[in-house]
């Protein structure tokens, strides 16, 4: 299902090049356009919501627009994906950021501390927590800062959100970064909402780290990655929660699921990966390099990969699904490996791929050892 589809330029200008030409500068830190200080609350009358939602929203000033950003299982920059129809959405998978509604779900979850707008554009739009809708006709007059403003007509295809003195920040389109545009309302301008403004904002993580969300009842994180170990805390429901860092551990199974990952918190104690929503792998976060690793399962083999933003994908090529990210050098146990897809990066040229654990693939580049590592069988 597209999250969102705002209408985009087909000139199909990316398609001649080489995708691995053009790695390095899609993989360009997510910040590369310089913070836009037009960017903010340019009006008053906003509720102290509204003005945070503002805030939280240009603070991702510069990030790629991407497909499918945004809405992962915590509101937040993802990679995104092709869409399928749209030749500027191809290098979107290699994109950290936010499609349009993906970058208003961020910005009122960090407002209120609830994912209150999880959905498309369209939903957005019909969304019950909605306390005003301004009709197109009204045009931005009546708009106060933090309002979205939609556009399509009978389907919503895009959404931005309202600044004041007739400006807006939105995530426009593939291979555009978020930016501060002047207001549209004309055309399939459909009118705005106002968001309810309930709800505490939610703090900083701790340290560094990155909040996720856990799911489940009655989940309980230990003072070591293991279920034997004393419990430190107990969430009675959901609850967010500030990763450090996280490491193959204990093998645990509950809820139909198994996983040997832990996830260690601010306030050092660990949680079983199972209960924190995302994938068994979380994305963008750091291995913790401790000494708690078990032996690799399977006939796997642990290799240690280097370099930083390295990715795994679901296939042994650089244009298939990013499965994982590695901020760092992380600790990895490949099963097999195959020549593939031949990949020229950081001065080296490789067509040797790793398999590792999790069925995911990395070029064997961004992996300590020889070309074709030893002692590996071929897959």
């Amino acid at each position: 299902m597209k999250i969102s589809s705002t209408r985009r330029r087909t000139s199909g200008g990316l398609l001649g090049a080489s995708v691995l030409a053009l790695t390095a500068f899609f993989s360009a830190p997510a910040h590369a356009a310089a913070q836009d200080t037009s960017c903010g609350v340019l009006a008053p009358g906003a509720s102290a919501t509204a003005q945070a939602a503002v805030n939280a929203a240009c603070s991702q000033i510069g990030v790629w627009y991407s497909w499918g950003g945004g809405h992962g299982a915590t509101p937040g920059a993802i990679y995104g994906y092709y869409d399928g129809s749209d030749p500027d959405s191809l290098h979107d998978n290699e994109r950290k950021g936010f499609d349009c509604s993906g970058l208003m779900r961020y910005a009122y979850w960090k407002a209120t501390g609830k994912d209150l707008l999880n959905g498309t554009s369209n939903d957005q739009f019909h969304s019950s927590q909605a306390t005003a809708r301004f009709s197109a006709a009204q045009g931005a007059a009546p708009l106060l800062p933090g309002d979205l403003m939609f556009w399509g007509n009978g389907h919503i295809h895009h959404v931005a959100m309202y600044l004041g003195g007739g400006q807006m920040v939105e995530a426009y389109e593939s291979g555009t970064h978020i930016r501060v545009a002047p207001v549209r309302t004309g055309g399939d301008y459909a009118g705005a909402i106002r968001v309810n403004g309930s709800g505490t904002p939610t703090p900083p993580p701790a340290n560094g780290g990155t909040t996720f969300e856990t799911w489940g009842t009655g989940v309980r994180t230990h003072s070591t990655p293991s279920v034997r170990s004393a419990v430190v805390d107990t969430f009675a429901g959901p609850t967010q929660v500030s990763v450090q860092c996280q490491q193959h551990a204990e093998t645990v199974t509950a809820e139909g699921y198994t996983n040997d990952i832990w996830a260690k918190l601010a306030d050092g104690s660990w949680l079983t990966n199972i209960y924190i929503k995302g994938p068994a792998s979380l994305p963008g976060i750091p291995d913790c390099g401790g000494s708690s690793t078990p032996p690799p399962s399977g006939g796997s083999k642990p290799f240690q990969t280097w370099g930083t933003g390295v990715r795994t994908h679901s296939e042994p090529n650089v244009n298939a699904g990013v499965v994982d990210y590695f901020a760092q050098p992380t600790t990895v146990n490949v099963v097999c490996q195959a020549h593939a897809q031949e990949v020229t990066a950081d001065g080296y040229t490789n067509d040797a791929w790793a398999k590792l654990t999790d069925g995911s693939w990395l070029t064997n580049i961004y992996i300590k050892g020889p070309a074709w590592l030893s002692d590996v069988p071929t897959c």
